[in-house]
């Protein structure tokens, strides 16, 4: 009998086989301690908002949703929209307390409540909504999270969130103040500029004027600027002696600015978490956001910088362009100011000198008092009283002007009626008061003897380590026992003290001067390798901090053996020490 071959049942005989060793080797890589651990050692996605956008679609078929987390998209401080909470869910807030101003509001204080968890029915414009809001952890800090809900298309809810967003962003009596690296809204300032009035700026009428159409001349201009083919910038600095009228002028011309539709901005510092220039960046983006506006800088000595000036004079130039730009620095000290802004036209166009008053301003400010105090019957001001005052106040400045009226009332008021002096004695007596205190010389601060300048270390070097360090400073340095600071571990360590060096006479010799820097590049070469030596004996790395810092350190105690350091001029007493 003739065998037959059948190669399809081989070929399934095979292919059986292979499918039965891949499951049984399927099966056994399952079973061993590696699937089973990277089993358990994978975690799936997980997304907060994600998981509530899906728990409500299913809750809410037929409804559409827009979520967001930008809390000025928050529907809840929305003067157009109703919410209230929904039946028969709960409401999870926290409660906190806020004080109130007690000369302005009716109550001292009252309570305010942050959501949790809660679920709103919500009126617009004539559609219904339902808002959910819920916080949740998010990274390091928290966020929330805002679904707001229609039956239908979303476009009704997104309309919503554009009217909450241009609310949000316009002001109601209140003022753009930039401060630690973000704008904020400032009701305290507006309220306290709306007390300014020309009329309460005394300064001579044609310097009065010329300021004013400055201001406002450049907000009417932008035809004119544009038919010249120049930028509509400008920028004006005011500056001179506190106490003449910058402050009050500065805040006329915000009032005045937004009465007008033109928005002020104020910088208060541009100090901030990300650095001066990211500072700049912001205020300057949001300037030509808002455009045309007033961009108010008081103390530009204070917040311009050798760091920082460069950046800033690139905004300030415009290269992005700064049209219906108006720029008002104000400063104490002009002689301080950078030539690039002092004197570099097209950036500070006009330069204003608010000085001390003069006897004509002087006279005009007596009249100004004269004027207000002319319906009370208990004080008499003739018009030889205003010559009076403007002779006996020479050098003064409208500050010291006004302190010698505001005085002068003060104790009059405070006086009994039988024994109360005329206002032209007590005004006179108050004059000359100030006087002194004007004419008095103006001593120079004497340092304290000796300063610590304490930085902590991650490390809390033993005594004895600390001890090799001393020799490089010299014999002034000591290491005091009694005195000691508090480290990361609770224990205390104690503290170099280095007494500054005492005033020399310095002779400006050209040698000397090499000499001098000599001596200090190999005390610097010194004090590093004591801070290299006491690092190995620690076995930390970097264990008095990163080099830079150590330089920082390092150059603070070279300034004892400085030429500066040690002019008596100068009165700057030497670094007393570290600790480490």
């Amino acid at each position: 009998m003739a065998s037959v071959n059948h190669p399809n049942m081989e070929e399934g005989f095979v292919d059986d086989w292979d499918d039965m060793t891949e499951l049984t080797s399927s099966r056994k890589e399952s079973d061993t301690f590696y699937n089973k651990w990277t089993q358990q050692a994978s975690a799936k996605h997980v997304d907060a908002v994600l998981s509530a956008f899906e728990a409500l679609r299913r809750l809410y078929p037929k409804h559409s949703i827009v979520t967001t987390t930008d809390s000025r998209l928050h529907p809840f401080s929305f003067p157009g929209a109703q919410v209230v909470p929904l039946e028969h869910n709960p409401l999870v807030a926290t409660l906190g307390f806020a004080p109130l101003n007690r000369s302005s509001a009716p109550v001292p204080g009252l309570l305010t409540s942050r959501v949790l968890a809660g679920s709103f029915k919500l009126q617009w414009q004539n559609q219904d909504f339902i808002l959910h809001v819920v916080q949740y952890p998010h990274g390091l800090s928290v966020g929330t999270q805002s679904f707001i809900l229609h039956e239908g298309s979303e476009e009704p809810a997104r309309q919503l969130l554009l009217a909450c967003g241009l609310w949000s962003e316009a002001i109601h009596n209140e003022i753009w103040v930039f401060n630690q690296g973000f704008w904020q809204k400032d009701g305290g300032l507006w309220d306290s500029i709306q007390k300014a009035d020309w009329k309460d700026v005394i300064l001579k009428d044609k310097f009065k004027k010329a300021f004013q159409k400055d201001v406002y001349g450049f907000f009417d201009s932008k035809e004119l600027y544009q038919e010249l083919g120049i930028p509509w910038k400008r920028g004006l600095i005011m500056h001179g002696p506190p106490g003449n009228g910058k402050t009050i002028s500065l805040k006329t011309v915000m009032k005045t600015c937004d009465a007008r539709g033109y928005t002020p901005l104020y910088v208060k510092s541009f100090q901030s978490f990300a650095g001066d220039e990211y500072s700049m960046r912001v205020v300057f983006n949001k300037a030509r956001q808002l455009a045309p506006c007033v961009l108010v800088l008081e103390d530009l000595d204070s917040l311009i910088t050798d760091r920082n000036r460069s950046f800033f004079l690139n905004e300030l130039d415009g290269l992005e362009g700064n049209d219906g730009l108006l720029v008002l620095g104000t400063t104490n000290h002009f002689d301080r100011l950078d030539p690039g802004l002092s004197t570099r036209p097209s950036r500070f166009d006009r330069k204003y000198l608010f000085d001390d008053p003069d006897r004509d301003e002087r006279a005009l400010y007596a009249v100004y008092w004269q004027d207000k105090l002319k319906d009370n019957r208990s004080v008499d001001f003739p018009n030889s009283l205003v010559d009076e005052v403007a002779d006996a106040t020479d050098r003064f400045s409208f500050a010291y002007l006004k302190e010698a009226f505001v005085s002068a009332l003060v104790t009059l008021a405070g006086a009994d009626e039988d024994d109360r002096s005329p206002f032209r004695a007590v005004l006179m007596e108050q004059i000359d008061v100030l006087r002194k205190q004007l004419d008095k010389p103006q001593t120079a601060k004497t340092a304290p003897a000796s300063r610590e300048f304490v930085r902590p270390s991650r490390n809390d070097a033993p005594l004895a380590q600390v001890s090799r360090a001393l020799p490089v400073l010299g014999n002034r340095a000591q290491l005091d026992p009694t005195i000691r600071r508090p480290t990361s571990n609770g224990n205390v360590n104690p503290v170099i003290c280095v007494p500054p060096s005492p005033p020399t006479s310095i002779s400006m010799n050209h040698q000397n001067l090499e000499d001098d820097e000599t001596k200090r590049r190999s005390q610097l070469v010194a004090i590093h390798a004591q801070i290299e030596s006491i690092r190995e004996s620690l076995r930390v790395p970097g264990g008095f901090g990163n080099i830079e810092e150590d330089d920082q350190v390092t150059s603070r105690m070279l300034s004892l053996s400085s030429p500066r350091s040690q002019n008596p001029g100068r009165n700057l007493p030497g670094v007393a020490g570290y600790w480490a």
